[in-house]
C-alpha cells in the first residue's frame, strides 16, 4: 500500500528524498530494480519514475598543456595515417612517413610491413583503396576515419568498430592553455560541458550530478548544476561520503524521513538476514539517524580493477623494464585510470551522471607525457609513445567494458555502457604532419573534438580534416554542417558551435528539443547526425 507522506513530496523535497533513497540503496548494494519496485510500492509509479532521468551520462575529457596530442595516436587525422603508412611522398612535406605524427608505421621503425597498424575506412559511397601493408579495411564507415592499433572498444582482429568515433574539426589551437575554451562553445547562452551536465541532471536522483578532477572550466547553460570539484581520485570517493552526509542530514524533517527508508531499505538487502551481516546491520539502523554514508568500499579500485583496466600490466612491465615508461607517463596515466574506475562505479551506482575528467595534467615542462614533444626523437621513445597510448587506450577500452556488464541505475533493461557518451577536447592536439619536436603549432590553427557515442545519434569518422597536402591553401579545414562534407573555405574555429551541438545531441539521446533549448537547434546539423 502506498505511503500517503511520500505520494505528498514535492518539488524539492521530492527531489532531496529520491537522492537519499539513491545514496542509501547504493551504501548498502541494493539493485537499482529493487529500488524502484520499492518506491512505487510505497509511493506510486509516479515517485519511481521520477527517479530516473531520460537523458544520457557523459565522460568529458578536458586534455589542457599540450596532452591531447596521445588522442592522435588512438584516432589520428585518416588521410595522414594512410599515407604515412604506406610510404607516401607529398610535395613539400618529403617523405610524409618520415614526418607525420603517426607512431605506427615502417618509417617509424614499427614492426613489419605486416605488422598491424590500424584500420581504414573510406566513407559511405566510397570504394575502398589498396591498402598499406599492415592495414585493415572497415566499409561501414560515413566518413573517412582511421583506427589506431589501440583505438578502444574496437575489434581490431575483424576490423570493426564495437562504437564508432566521430570527430569533429572544432575551435582552434589554445597551445599551454590549462582551460581550453575555443572547441567548447555551444551559443551565446551555453558551453557544451554546462549544458551536458544540465542534461544529465535533468530529472536525475545523482547525488552529485556533476563532478570533476581539478582543475575544470565549467561555463553555463539553463540549468546546469554547480560542479562537485577534486583534485584525485581519491579525492573523490571522500566527495561522495560529504555530498551523501549533507543529502541526509540536511534538515530535521529530512533525516526523520529517511531514518525511516534507510531502515526499509536494509531490509530489502538479501544479505541482511545472514549472521554475518545481522551486527552491521543493526548498527547502521540505529544510526541512520546521526551519521552519513560510506562509499569508500564500493568505490575504491579493486585488484581486479587494477587488471583489467591495464594497471596492473602496467606495473610489471615497469618492474621488468624500467624504460617502458617515464615517470611522467606512468604517474599520468595511472592517475587518469584510477578515476575512470572510480567514475564507472559511481555512475553504476546512480551516484553521479557527468564526469569532466582531465588527463592529468601536469607543468608544460613536462615534455614525455604532457607535453610530448620528445616523443619522435629517438627508438626508446618512440616506444614509450606506443607504450603511453597502449595504456591511454587500455583505460578507456575498460570503463567501456565495466559498464557493459552493469545495469543502468535509471534504465534498468538497459546496460550502462550504451547510455554513456566520451568526448575529448584539448589545447592543441600538437601538428598531426611532423614528428620532429612534435610542433604545437597546427596547420592554420586548427583544433578538434572526439565524440563516442555508442547509441549512434551521430554520424561517425572525421568532418573536415587537417590534409598533408593543402586544399585550397590549406591543411586544416571544416566541413559543411548540412552535407556533412569538407568544406575548404571554412576554418574549424568556425565549426565550434556546430560541433558542441552534435555533442549535446548525443547525450541527449538524439532528442533535437531538448537540445535545441541551449542556443543551437540540431536542425543546422544534418550532415552529423542519425535522426529519428
Amino acid at each position: 500500500m502506498a505511503n500517503w507522506k511520500l505520494k505528498d513530496l514535492r518539488d524539492e523535497r521530492r527531489r532531496t528524498f529520491l537522492k537519499m533513497c539513491t545514496v542509501a540503496s547504493a551504501a548498502v548494494g541494493i539493485e537499482r530494480s529493487q529500488l524502484l519496485n520499492f518506491l512505487a510500492d510505497e509511493g506510486g509509479y509516479g515517485l519511481a519514475e521520477a527517479a530516473g532521468s531520460t537523458y544520457g551520462r557523459s565522460l568529458i575529457v578536458p586534455s589542457p598543456n599540450g596532452v591531447y596530442a596521445w588522442f592522435q595516436e588512438l584516432w589520428p587525422m585518416a588521410d595522414m595515417a594512410f599515407k604515412a603508412c604506406a610510404g607516401t611522398t607529398v610535395s613539400g612535406l618529403g617523405n610524409l612517413g618520415m614526418t607525420s605524427s603517426y607512431l605506427y608505421t615502417s618509417q617509424r621503425n614499427f614492426g613489419t610491413a605486416s605488422t598491424y597498424r590500424g584500420t581504414f575506412t573510406p566513407g559511405k559511397g566510397q570504394p575502398m583503396p589498396s591498402l598499406p601493408g599492415g592495414v585493415k579495411g572497415w566499409a561501414g564507415g560515413d566518413r573517412p576515419f582511421f583506427y589506431g592499433p589501440d583505438a578502444p572498444c574496437f575489434d581490431h582482429a575483424n576490423g570493426i568498430p564495437k562504437y564508432p568515433v566521430t570527430a569533429l574539426m572544432s575551435g582552434k589551437d589554445e597551445t599551454h592553455t590549462e582551460f581550453p575554451t575555443s572547441a567548447t562553445v555551444l551559443s551565446g547562452s551555453s558551453t557544451m560541458q554546462a549544458a551536458i551536465a544540465s542534461l544529465g541532471a535533468s530529472g536525475s536522483s545523482a547525488v552529485v550530478p556533476v563532478l570533476g578532477i581539478d582543475p575544470v572550466k565549467y561555463g553555463r547553460a539553463p540549468g546546469a548544476p554547480d560542479v562537485a570539484t577534486v583534485p584525485s581520485s581519491a579525492g573523490m570517493i571522500d566527495l561522495f561520503n560529504s555530498a551523501a552526509s549533507q543529502f541526509t542530514l540536511s534538515s530535521t524533517v529530512d533525516q526523520q524521513l529517511f531514518e525511516t527508508y534507510y531502515k526499509a531499505l536494509v531490509g530489502l538487502r538479501k544479505s541482511s538476514s545472514r549472521s554475518t551481516w545481522v551486527p552491521q546491520m543493526a548498527v547502521t539502523k540505529n544510526a541512520a539517524h546521526i551519521i552519513g554514508l560510506n562509499f569508500a568500499s564500493q568505490l575504491t579500485p579493486t585488484s581486479q580493477d587494477l587488471f583489467d583496466f591495464g594497471i596492473q600490466e602496467m606495473v610489471e612491465s615497469l618492474g621488468s623494464s624500467s624504460t617502458y615508461l617515464t615517470t611522467g607517463q606512468r604517474a599520468g596515466l595511472e592517475e587518469f585510470t584510477r578515476v575512470l574506475i572510480v567514475v564507472a562505479k559511481a555512475f553504476t551506482l546512480g551516484l553521479s551522471k557527468t564526469a569532466i575528467v582531465a588527463l592529468s595534467p601536469g607543468p608544460t615542462s613536462e615534455t614525455t607525457f604532457t607535453d610530448p614533444h620528445v616523443t619522435f626523437d629517438s627508438a626508446q621513445n618512440m616506444m614509450q609513445g606506443r607504450n603511453t597510448t597502449k595504456h591511454l587506450g587500455r583505460a578507456i577500452d575498460g570503463f567501456y567494458k565495466y559498464l557493459s556488464q552493469q545495469v543502468d541505475p535509471e534504465s534498468p533493461t538497459e546496460k550502462l555502457d550504451q547510455s554513456t557518451v566520451f568526448i575529448a577536447y584539448g589545447d592543441t592536439p600538437h601538428d598531426p604532419l611532423r614528428g620532429a619536436t612534435w610542433p604545437d603549432a597546427t596547420p592554420n590553427a586548427c583544433n578538434w573534438n572526439y565524440v563516442m557515442d555508442p547509441r549512434g545519434n551521430l554520424k561517425n569518422g572525421w568532418f573536415g580534416q587537417c590534409y598533408p597536402m593543402t586544399v585550397n591553401g590549406k591543411n586544416g579545414i571544416g566541413y559543411n554542417p548540412v552535407s556533412g562534407q569538407d568544406d575548404p573555405n571554412k576554418t574549424s574555429d568556425q565549426m565550434s558551435s556546430f560541433s558542441s551541438t552534435a555533442a549535446v545531441f548525443a547525450v541527449a539521446k538524439g532528442d533535437k528539443n531538448k537540445t535545441a533549448e541551449y542556443g543551437t537547434s540540431p536542425n543546422i546539423i544534418p550532415g552529423l547526425i542519425n535522426s529519428k
